[in-house]
């Protein structure tokens, strides 16, 4: 695994952060899709170019924390921590995650550049088409930070990207995953979306169905997808397993249940209660039933097992 430097910042920054030039590119990236891999893919041309390191600006928690009320709990398609190593891969070396507050939020873009992005001491900042700092969208965009860089650093635009359909974006990709529709989530994120978990005990019920089950337990602040059922891969310990997931309630053996996350593991049948697991969701396979009886719940369970090595033998 590539390692990157993070460094965590906060509003006003009191000491020097950096004395080498280095690009910095800024953004709140979360899921690291292909239109953001675009804008770091051309910060690392610049900073290879102009041989310097090149780093990232982002920020903790979300912005709509500052803004409004939660209606509903924060989930990011990726947290922090899977975020730092998605950017790592595309050769950035650090990661500066600046605090979210009231404060950073009402800066005026002209304050927000000399106060924050100067003390990165950047060669070059590069951004997506779209992105705001500051406290005045209409003016804190990449087409006035020329007029705020004051000729102290370069600045590049990175125009949108779109995937044939639909213009690649976080919120597309969240409105995907609440309707479980993985292939254009995996489609706009290029590659597999991935949340983590704790194996922990469960109600038992699918080893007495023949399709013994981990129940996992998955960190708040992660995007799962709809309820419904999926076909996935699971990484446990350094070994990765084949499985299909349930994300319900159980409809089948009661109403009003909670939601769960069961995965029944392809050709495993052991027990690894506590175990950090990480789960690729590749494909939606089905909505949630709710079955008459138990032979027809594992008719279809037979069904599901059949679809979930049909997709990945056709994957080779």
């Amino acid at each position: 695994m590539i390692m990157v430097e993070i460094i965590r910042l906060h509003y006003p920054i009191l000491k020097t952060i950096n004395s080498a030039q280095q690009v910095v590119a800024m953004g709140f990236f979360d899921g690291v899709h292909l239109g953001h891999q675009k804008v770091i893919k051309r910060a690392k041309i610049e900073a290879e170019r102009r041989n310097v390191p090149l780093a990232v600006l982002t920020y903790d928690p979300h912005p709509i924390v500052v803004f409004k009320a939660l209606t509903e709990p924060l989930r990011y398609i990726t947290p922090i921590g899977k975020k730092s190593e998605l950017l790592a891969d595309l050769g950035v070396d650090i990661v500066y995650v600046m605090q979210f507050t009231s404060l950073l939020s009402t800066l005026p873009p002209q304050k927000f550049v000399d106060d924050v992005v100067m003390q990165l001491n950047p060669v070059t900042v590069v951004g997506g088409f779209d992105h705001v700092y500051g406290g005045d969208p209409k003016i804190a965009d990449m087409i006035h930070l020329p007029k705020y860089a004051q000729k102290r650093f370069d600045v590049i635009s990175v125009s949108e990207l779109d995937d044939g359909e639909h213009k690649i974006g976080s919120s597309s990709i969240r409105l995907a995953l609440d309707n479980g529709e993985m292939a254009i989530v995996n489609r706009q994120l290029g590659h597999i979306h991935q949340t983590t978990g704790l194996v922990v005990h469960g109600e038992a019920r699918g080893r007495e169905l023949g399709f013994p089950t981990i129940n996992i337990k998955t960190p708040e602040l992660e995007h799962l997808p709809a309820i419904g059922i999926y076909i996935v891969e699971v990484m446990i310990g350094s070994d990765w397993h084949l499985g299909m997931a349930s994300i319900g309630r159980n409809v089948t053996f009661g109403d009003a249940r909670p939601i769960t996350v069961e995965i029944n593991l392809l050709d495993f049948n052991q027990e690894v209660y506590g175990e950090n697991v990480t789960i690729n969701w590749h494909s939606y396979l089905r909505g949630e039933i709710k079955f008459a009886n138990v032979i027809d719940l594992i008719s279809q369970l037979k069904q599901d097992e059949i679809a979930t090595r049909q997709y990945f033998n056709t994957l080779g």
